[in-house]
């Protein structure tokens, strides 16, 4: 046997095919290919806002570049300047007064789930989440022997978890976690206050441990920014991040807003994997609380509203069903049963798609392992126009097939 294979074998740790692989990235390295090949591709395949950082963040990243500013490492929960705007943030969208010790900004959300999932749990602890839902989650929780239960979530529960379906779980073995996403990724749903709180309540009563995926706030067209798990209690885990709502995907920073007894461990634990954030990044998204940018940031969304609608009006034509609500995220999930013409599933389908019309959607088998099959994932981030012509195409391709 080659050695490199056998050094491959003994290395390959059983873990690590716990791990699903993400499908969607397979698909985004088409695009970069067809892109080169210099195809028109339009991608509607990954969350990436199309509108850039705000402009006075993209101001201060090119003066902290150019004056000299210390880039060296920073605490390891990141500068107090910018703990102190998003305390100030969280002020401003949630009435909720934080103390700057309980604020840690991280390598991106990522990096926040990385280190609040190591702080709260051990191996063989069971956690609950939704599915659909965001892969990584499940990846990440299993990648460090968490036993991950899947809570199946449909249209009649409006694709989020409930107290009852927790009850359940935790008869069958005690709960550690929530992982809770509003709005989710693939489906946008929101949890409203009512149902938020009643789920914390439960959490506390239980002593399951509530982590809040809030990425998505303010991108919403419910006419609310989210309700925070922060407004419910101080011992819910928040995460967040730059990534959508400010536009700042490749930035790599978020943040965690821990509860105390989380935050000497996160601190160990952040320490020792990555020192500390992006530094640069810091700097620059200082200026990402002004009114300046806010405006930028709603405005954006705006656009994302638009995109939504364009969707919402060509559903009936293009004959896709169980559509999630869509309240907020970029993110519009269908089933697709009834297009799927020669194709075995959706994966299938969205190959074919990309390759005859150049465009790009994420099958529903990253979300939903069992019943994703033939569902898929239209992101709204490239905006309306782009959108609008997607649509063109994708109504064209359904007619090739089904003709």
């Amino acid at each position: 046997m080659d050695t490199t294979e056998t050094h491959r074998e003994l290395t390959t740790s059983i873990r690590s095919t716990r791990v699903r692989p993400f499908a969607v990235m397979n698909i985004l390295n088409r695009v970069f290919e067809m892109r080169a090949q210099g195809r028109d591709v339009i991608s509607l395949c990954v969350g990436e806002p199309s509108q850039g950082a705000p402009a006075g963040v993209r101001r201060r990243a090119a003066e902290v570049v150019a004056d000299g500013t210390d880039l060296g490492y920073s605490e390891v929960f990141g500068i107090v300047p910018l703990r102190q705007r998003l305390a100030e943030h969280y002020r401003r969208w949630y009435g909720v007064d934080l103390p700057l010790e309980r604020i840690a900004v991280t390598n991106g959300s990522s990096g926040a789930f990385d280190m609040v999932f190591l702080a709260s749990f051990d191996a063989g602890d069971r956690v609950a989440l939704a599915t659909p839902g965001y892969p990584a989650y499940t990846n990440i929780l299993r990648a460090q022997d968490v036993e991950v239960v899947e809570l199946p979530c449909g249209p009649d529960v409006r694709f989020q978890p409930t107290v009852e379906m927790l009850e359940a779980a935790h008869r069958q073995g005690p709960l550690k976690g929530l992982m809770l996403a509003s709005p989710a990724n693939p489906t946008g749903t929101m949890v409203e206050e009512p149902e938020l709180r009643a789920l914390y309540d439960w959490c506390r009563a239980n002593g399951v441990r509530l982590i809040s995926d809030e990425i998505y706030h303010g991108v919403s067209f419910t006419g609310s920014k989210g309700t925070s798990a922060l407004e419910c209690g101080d011992d819910a885990v928040v995460i967040s991040s730059f990534s959508k709502y400010w536009g700042m995907t490749g930035w790599r920073l978020g943040w965690a807003i821990l509860p105390e007894d989380l935050v000497q461990p996160c601190d160990a634990i952040a320490g020792n994997l990555s020192l500390c954030p992006p530094v640069p990044a810091q700097h620059a998204c200082v200026e990402a609380f002004t009114e300046e940018a806010y405006a930028e940031c709603d405005a954006a969304v705006q656009g994302f509203a638009v995109a939504r609608q364009h969707v919402l009006d060509a559903v009936p034509a293009l004959g896709w069903t169980d559509m999630a609500p869509a309240d907020g995220a970029f993110y519009m999930y269908f089933r697709i049963d009834d297009v799927l013409g020669p194709h075995a599933d959706a994966s299938d389908w969205c190959a074919a798609l990309l390759e005859q019309e150049g465009v790009a959607l994420a099958p529903g088998i990253d979300f939903d392992p069992i019943n994703g099959h033939n569902a898929v994932r239209l992101s709204l981030a490239a905006g309306p126009d782009a959108i609008a012509e997607a649509l063109v195409r994708i109504r064209r391709f359904q007619d090739s097939v089904a003709g």
